[in-house]
């Protein structure tokens, strides 16, 4: 068998078992659509669709491509090691019992023991909903069909890079934002706006829930005019039965998204909690 050429890191973690300095790997943060490969055999090993954030400060995936990856109990027995099935190397650990995605399985792997292989798909999409606190919004996106990721952030303000304190100041202009990437042929805009209207209070003109403040307040920001169309649609829908929506439609021309802080992310996911101001209400 043909291996790739290691460095001297690849080589420290791969074959002698060694770990990276954590948030330090370039695929802890990674968010394309593709398939992570071994780095020293090239065998395919995770899907993207399994990745998730953890936080623990390396890439996390609930699921391995099947036969792909072989476990070792450790000779002290309290953790187990993950290998590549294929050559052996070293990958990382696997916990169970954490919670952070119904599969309860974490793969915790070394960014320098894999590679990433890229899959071109038109098909996906971005859509971002602000609908109060990003946590509960990010929540029900997430467990939708077809959405590939949900990332909390900010948009629609003037402070270049801003963080949450400056945002919570509600001196910088800027919504809480959820960036909704999907696949179109999974699941469509319509549908995704509709769970955004029926998962908050469109009709609250100052916030959402307890939340009060600018930051909070209902939008949609569009990114061209069918999304712009979809969503005035499904307000005149509402308007008719009787809500008097309040809900901003804002283009995305020259307002980027800004990926809120690391923990923010995945929040209730990560503490094993519920929304306390959004909830499903059938309305369409």
């Amino acid at each position: 068998m043909k291996y790739n050429q290691l460095n001297e890191e690849e080589q420290r973690v791969i074959l002698y078992k060694g770990t990276e300095a954590p948030y330090s790997g370039k695929f802890y943060e990674h968010k394309e659509d593709g398939v992570y490969t071994c780095r020293q055999c090239n065998a395919p090993l995770y899907k993207s669709s399994s990745k998730f954030n953890s936080g623990c400060g390396w890439p996390s995936f609930d699921d391995e491509i099947l036969g792909a990856v072989k476990r070792i109990t450790d000779v002290d027995g309290r953790r187990v090691e993950i290998v590549c099935a294929k050559c052996g190397g070293h990958l990382g650990h696997v916990f169970e019992g954490e919670h952070f995605t119904s599969k309860n399985t974490r793969h915790c792997v070394n960014s320098v023991s894999i590679d990433f292989e890229a899959i071109k798909n038109s098909n996906i999409q971005k859509a971002y909903f602000a609908g109060g606190c990003f946590w509960g919004v990010e929540y029900f996106f997430e467990k939708l069909d077809g959405v590939k990721s949900a990332i909390s952030g900010y948009m629609g303000g003037t402070m270049p890079n801003p963080d949450y304190r400056s945002v919570c100041s509600g001196n910088t202009g800027h919504i809480e934002v959820v960036e909704v990437t999907f696949d179109s042929e999974v699941v469509d805009y319509e549908t995704l706006a509709k769970l955004f209207f029926e998962t908050h209070d469109a009709t609250q003109t100052d916030g959402q829930g307890p939340d009060i403040g600018s930051q909070y307040i209902s939008a949609i920001f569009y990114n061209n005019e069918e999304q712009k169309s979809i969503a005035k649609e499904l307000i005149n829908i509402l308007e008719n039965k009787g809500y008097k929506i309040a809900t901003k439609l804002i283009s995305t021309l020259n307002t980027p998204f800004f990926e809120a802080e690391e923990y923010h992310q995945d929040y209730y996911f990560k503490h094993n909690k519920t929304p306390y101001c959004h909830s499903f209400e059938s309305k369409f």
